[in-house]
């Protein structure tokens, strides 16, 4: 296997410099320069049609000077056309000061070169290696924090997991020198080090179902890369050059850069993200906290019937019960299976439930169609030639006669018929939430020579650069009514027979707004135990370039050969699980004390509802703002987290008297306390758990009080209260709390009455928030009149 590694790698390496060489033939003397014409006309909000005039009044000015409008369109690498009016095109250094000289022309110059950044979700969450007083300086990059990961295992070669510059392994790792990995052939290095400390594999429950694996199986290596990927994510080292496809260039890097991290495989399938069986999860998560762990990542969880018995019968929750026991922060993923009402999954109030969304880096092609309509789409893989015009067929316009027209809409495997796809550009509509690769491959195996994949209208405006086995490019459902300042849509008015054209996969930053909801994220009402908000917080989960295995596919996809990839893409509240995992970790370096319960506490009360133009978070769909049932309290604050000001403390006993309060058996209940028996005593409310949120999904007329505990993580310093959630009455008793030193603990009451006009079986969403004009601690509030 080391031996084919290498070679596709060296065939990888060899097809690169040979592409460069072209492009430098191709190019000659021409170089990149930007043509900036000032401020556009048609103001802040423009339409399609101010877009295209744009777009054309710039290909005229270079026409008049290439000769004709074919030579500029060639030339322009971009139109910048919706806000700043300008394009970058190839020219020779006559042609640019030619076009300088007209007096439209604000200015021309050279695209300089930028230093470039990858796992751009980082920078997006506001930490710079350089930077002063960021959440990675205060929390010393993680250093010496353990992170587990309970996944498809790991790549140990990957750069993420080197040891240069490690000290000794922590003292508290209790997992000895375990590391259940085979060395490739001719390798020399042991696979575990001072970076990776330990891995493991848990495979009994997956061979009762599959077989027995054969003994190359019998490893903890990654083949599968979601594991190495999410890992990388969490505490991955700072590595340089990082790209797929050769786009999203710069430096990768996890949360927690300096973390020591641990594998344990649980899933196994190479092509069913399925594949994981919960009593090998469980069985993984036992071994991580006899192992010592600080934070266990799991990206990862099932699909448990919603009754209050589900939390008993949780693998996962039953797992964190007993890691937050032992002062273990497990940090799980909310599931991918929204838009739909209720369906997070990981919902126990003591494990972190992660939402997913988008970051403002977007990888981009342009579809021409019909040489009059440019469209924006999502694409990390083009490599056609970007003058040459396709002949597009819709996939139901291309279906063999024994296809269902559904099926062949969603390019289902044998279903297009080679005869009609030949030569030819096919549309297929989205089938997957989050992977769609598959679409692609019947579309290669039928002779097409690329491919558009439409959303659906369940998919929205969140669109995925994809590894795909041919060119492709991704567009929103246009039923979903993106905004024009946002991904434009194509329509139904692209039929068989146009002429399409596709440019190359670029990399664009700074993309606005952002964070967007991701159309995929599971969303709450958490149907187990309502009285709970689930998910928690939102993280960056779309677009994701992270380490990988490369022993994998690109695609994951059997058939699909391009192996050798040290980094990949991908999308998932898998995802965004680690980022908040690594976050975790700092803050565990920084505050070592502090309880699970106070860390995601930190992170809950600091994250933020609004996005990076300043407005309140949006939705994948249009003209819909997210709420708490999407994000939680918010997108996650790095910076902030690291000194909350206050925390909601949590501790074994509370949970206990949670479940008392929930209506559980005294003798289950005491079953979780370490076989001591545990007395339900007093009156208990599921409303009092004191959470960093308040959800009251039953409110009848009468006034509800809940109560929650601050403690004071910051300088002695006084609170003030205020709280807002329309439609009802709320107080905050006593409204100022002032702290004269750390760990001191104050307590308040929040009352929230419904009026007799107040609106009957629908969500009310508001906050509450304690500010001393430096720290703000909010927190979301969710009510639903009965």
């Amino acid at each position: 296997m080391g031996s084919s590694v290498f070679l596709l790698r060296l065939i990888i390496v060899s097809s690169f410099l040979i592409f460069t060489f072209f492009l430098e033939a191709v190019h000659g003397s021409k170089k990149c320069y930007i043509v900036y014409l000032g401020t556009h006309s048609h103001g802040s909000n423009p339409t399609s049609v101010d877009l295209q005039i744009a777009t054309y009044s710039h290909y005229d000015l270079l026409a008049s000077i290439l000769g004709s409008e074919e030579k500029a369109k060639e030339a322009v690498l971009y139109s910048y056309n919706r806000h700043i009016n300008g394009f970058a095109a190839m020219l020779e250094e006559e042609e640019a000061a030619d076009i300088g000289k007209n007096p439209n022309v604000v200015s021309v110059f050279l695209s300089k070169k930028h230093k470039l950044h990858t796992t751009r979700s980082w920078e997006f969450l506001g930490l710079h290696i350089n930077g002063k007083n960021s959440a990675w300086q205060e929390g010393s990059f993680g250093e010496n924090t353990i992170i587990a990961n309970i996944d498809t295992g790991v790549w140990p070669e990957s750069e993420s997991f080197g040891d240069e510059g490690y000290g000794p392994v922590p003292s508290k790792w209790r997992g000895g020198n375990v590391c259940q990995i085979n060395k490739l052939p001719r390798s020399k290095t042991n696979p575990c080090n001072r970076k990776l400390i330990g891995a493991r594999f848990f495979n009994k429950a997956f061979e009762v179902y599959n077989g027995e694996l054969v003994p190359s199986m019998q490893t903890a290596r990654d083949f599968m890369g979601h594991g190495t990927h999410t890992l990388s994510t969490a505490g991955g080292n700072f590595v340089g050059g990082a790209s797929v496809f050769a786009v999203g260039n710069g430096t990768a890097k996890g949360g927690s850069p300096r973390a020591r991290v641990a594998a344990y495989k649980v899933c196994w399938s190479l092509t069913d993200p399925a594949g994981c069986y919960g009593a090998d999860v469980l069985a993984a998560i036992d071994q991580a906290i006899d192992d010592g762990v600080d934070v266990i990542n799991l990206s990862a969880g099932g699909s448990y019937v919603a009754s209050p018995e589900g939390i008993f019968t949780d693998e996962v929750s039953i797992g964190a019960f007993h890691a937050i026991s032992r002062n273990i922060l497990l940090v799980a993923s909310a599931g991918n299976d929204g838009p739909t009402p209720g369906s997070v999954v990981n919902v126990a109030p003591w494990v972190f439930t992660i939402a997913a969304s988008t970051i403002d880096r977007y990888f981009s092609s342009n579809l021409i169609i019909n040489d009059n309509e440019v469209i924006e789409g999502a694409s990390l893989f083009v490599n056609l030639p970007p003058n040459q015009d396709f002949s597009l067929i819709l996939s139901t316009d291309a279906k063999l006669p024994n296809a269902t027209f559904r099926d062949a809409e969603l390019c289902k495997r044998g279903t297009l018929d080679p005869e009609k796809v030949k030569g030819k550009i096919v549309r297929c509509i989205r089938g997957g939430k989050i992977k769609s690769v598959a679409e692609g491959n019947e579309a290669l195996s039928s002779g097409a020579q690329g491919m558009i994949l439409r959303n659906q209208k369940r998919n929205g405006k969140t669109t995925f650069g994809e590894p795909h086995v041919l060119s492709t490019v991704g567009t929103n459902d246009d039923h979903a009514g993106a905004q024009p300042d946002f991904y434009l849509t194509a329509t139904d008015t692209i039929k068989s027979d146009t002429t399409i054209r596709m440019t190359p996969a670029r990399t664009l930053f700074g993309r606005k707004p952002a964070p967007i909801m991701a159309s995929f994220s599971s969303r709450g009402p958490n149907k187990i135990q309502p009285s709970i908000l689930k998910p928690d917080v939102t993280a960056p989960g779309v677009n994701i370039l992270s380490a990988f295995s490369e022993f994998a596919s690109a695609s994951n996809l059997p058939t699909d050969n391009r192996r050798g990839f040290k980094f990949n893409v991908m999308q998932g509240t898998s995802m965004s699980c680690p980022h908040v995992a690594g976050i975790a970790g700092l803050l565990k370096t920084r505050h070592p004390s502090w309880s699970p319960a106070a860390i995601k506490s930190a992170i809950m009360t600091t994250a933020t509802t609004l996005d990076n133009t300043n407005r309140p978070i949006q939705d994948a769909f249009a003209k819909t703002l997210a709420t708490p049932f999407a994000y939680g309290s918010g997108h996650v604050k790095p910076d902030l987290a690291i000194d909350p000001g206050l925390v909601y403390d949590l501790g074994l006993t509370d949970y206990l008297n949670f479940l008392c309060a929930s209506g559980y058996d005294q003798q289950l209940i005491s079953s979780l306390n370490f076989k001591t028996t545990f007395i339900c005593s007093g009156t208990h409310s599921v409303t009092d758990l004191n959470y960093p949120s308040i959800t009251l999904p039953s409110l009848g007329l009468k006034p509800v009080t809940v109560t929650r505990t601050v403690t004071n993580v910051g300088i002695s310093s006084t609170y003030a209260a205020t709280a807002q959630l329309p439609g009802y009455n709320i107080t905050v008793v006593p409204n100022s709390l002032t702290f004269n030193k750390i760990g001191e603990k104050k307590t308040f009451k929040v009352t929230v009455q419904a009026s007799s006009v107040t609106k009957r079986r629908t969500y009310q969403f508001g906050e509450l928030r304690w500010t001393d004009g430096k720290h703000i601690v909010r927190s979301p509030i969710t009510v639903k009149r009965r």
